[in-house]
This record gives C-alpha cells, sequence and structure tokens, in this order.
C-alpha cells in the first residue's frame, strides 16, 4: 500500500472544494481583506471564515490581522507536495502506457509475419 501522507492529504482535502480554489486563484492575485474575499462567493462571512480556516491549516494562505482587517495571502510553495506526487503519478503512468505500446507494437508486428 501506498505511503499515507497527511499535509498531502490536507492539501488535496483544501484544494476540493471550488470556492476554495476561487479564493486562491483571487490570492494568486494580491492578498486580500477577507469581505473581499466573501463578497464575490454569495457567502455569508462565518462560512467563508470557515473556507480560509481550511486553507490556513492547510498551509495554502497566511492571515494578518491589524484592527479589525484581516488580510489573506497565499503561500504559493505550499503546492509543492501536490505537484511533486502528480509528477511521479504522471511518470508512473507515462512509464505503462510507454509500455503497453511496445507491447502492442510487438503484437502488431507479429501478426504482420
Amino acid at each position: 500500500m501506498a505511503k499515507h501522507d497527511p499535509d498531502l492529504s490536507l492539501l488535496f482535502h483544501a484544494l476540493a472544494d471550488p470556492t476554495r480554489r476561487s479564493i486562491l486563484t483571487r490570492l494568486a492575485e494580491t492578498p486580500a481583506r477577507v469581505t473581499d474575499l466573501a463578497g464575490p462567493t454569495g457567502l455569508r462571512l462565518p462560512t467563508v471564515m470557515r473556507h480560509l480556516s481550511v486553507l490556513e491549516e492547510a498551509g495554502l494562505i497566511t492571515t494578518s490581522k491589524d484592527g479589525r482587517i484581516r488580510t489573506c495571502a497565499i503561500v504559493p510553495e505550499a503546492l509543492d507536495p501536490v505537484r511533486t506526487w502528480l509528477d511521479e503519478q504522471r511518470a508512473i503512468w507515462e512509464a505503462r502506457l510507454d509500455r503497453f505500446d511496445a507491447f502492442v507494437m510487438n503484437m502488431m508486428k507479429d501478426s504482420e509475419e
């Protein structure tokens, strides 16, 4: 069985929700206040705060507070474990497909002879 990486699970859980992905897309442009992030979602502030909490727990964002204003910023390097895992999976499947292609080509060659 494959090794279970709890950090990777947290990242995929955080990325699984379209609202959280939308928030990350917005934060990729520039840091933003929580109220600015909540506006386009149409969700109530407590719901948005829960989404932000999931993103922060996964290490995808950081938050800072200045008076009553909470600002969020993306942490792009937090996606590195996801990218590494996906690259490993891609390499595994490309190798499998290459072997399958070679097998099919050999079968076709043998059937022609």
